[in-house]
């Protein structure tokens, strides 16, 4: 028999060491029965944001010609949403990731150079956007203080670039980073459950060859992820491995492609209008998910009055 507040070795005493209750406490986190029981409803943190992505090459290379309608046009939409904008590197990442390529650096590598080329453009739109309020966070502060921010000022641009760096996945094909400004910025809308994302690009949306060298190509008004592996399109106006990211979404079940050369069309997509391509998830695809709102403020602050009765807080 073991002393006092101890296991008793006949079992006759109760074990008085606290144990944590959870589903995933005793259980292998690779058992595709526990992962299935993980598929559950999720919360929307910023649910009345919108995410824009600004192309690089598309929109900020072609100068003040290109740059300074949809700026004029953001700073409107900011008059009536919440605007979170992400940034391409545009040219600057495709020479960058030219030389890499050539002295044989590795994807990690040439990803971590594309962030630092993003965050060139992040700034810049964020200067021409600065009087309207817009504000241009560090990116080792921009996910911790991002639901701040969005409190305090209209809009807050970022690097769409993921920080993934030197840990980016290996690409099925060739060196450049699969995941590269759309996906970041996708990626960041899917995680705060935001209310939509756009992608703003040079051409009015999806077609079914390159337009710039077809200009009898067919346009796409909107098509479903399975749809578009289907017809297996040689060339897309935005990272391919959206289609991976689209399919295993939870909240964040589409994407629309406007035509920054024409600005008019921001203020129409961001009120719900179909004014480009819409992608979206497949209905087949991972069930429907139900998105958890957060509760009033006044339930959260009442679940952290001190409970003198346990002598502990009653936040787990």
């Amino acid at each position: 028999m073991t002393t006092s507040g101890r296991r008793m070795t006949n079992g006759a005493s109760p074990d008085r060491r606290h144990h944590v209750q959870s589903l995933l406490m005793r259980e292998s986190l690779l058992d595709k029965q526990v992962m299935t029981a993980s598929e559950t409803p999720v919360v929307r943190m910023l649910p009345d944001c919108h995410v824009i992505k600004v192309g690089g090459r598309s929109i900020l290379d072609g100068g003040k010609a290109t740059t300074y309608p949809l700026v004029a046009a953001i700073g409107a939409a900011l008059a009536e949403h919440r605007l979170i904008i992400g940034t391409g590197g545009g040219v600057r990442s495709r020479h960058v990731f030219s030389i890499g390529i050539d002295l044989g650096l590795p994807t990690g590598v040439l990803a971590q150079l594309a962030i630092a080329d993003a965050l060139g453009n992040a700034h810049m739109l964020g200067t021409l956007l600065a009087p309207y309020g817009v504000v241009a966070s560090p990116p080792e502060l921009f996910g911790h203080l991002l639901p701040l921010f969005v409190q305090a000022v209209p809009g807050i641009i970022f690097n769409g670039d993921p920080p993934f760096s030197l840990w980016e996945h290996p690409p099925g094909i060739g060196r450049i980073p699969s995941h590269r400004t759309d996906a970041g910025a996708y990626l960041l809308a899917e995680c705060f459950g935001c209310a939509t994302i756009t992608l703003i690009k040079d051409v009015d949306g999806l077609y079914d060859r390159d337009p710039k060298q077809h200009p009898n190509a067919a346009f796409i008004p909107e098509i479903t992820v399975a749809e578009l592996r289907e017809r297996a399109l040689p060339t897309l106006p935005f990272d391919r491995v959206l289609l991976d990211l689209l399919e295993r979404a939870r909240l964040v079940k589409r994407f629309q492609i406007v035509n920054g050369l024409k600005p008019h069309l921001l203020a129409a997509a961001l009120g719900g209008e179909h004014v480009g391509t819409i992608v979206r998830k497949d209905a087949a695809a991972i069930g429907p998910q139900s998105p958890v709102p957060f509760p009033p403020i006044s339930d959260i602050a009442r679940s952290a009055i001190w409970d003198e009765g346990k002598g502990r807080s009653g936040v787990a």
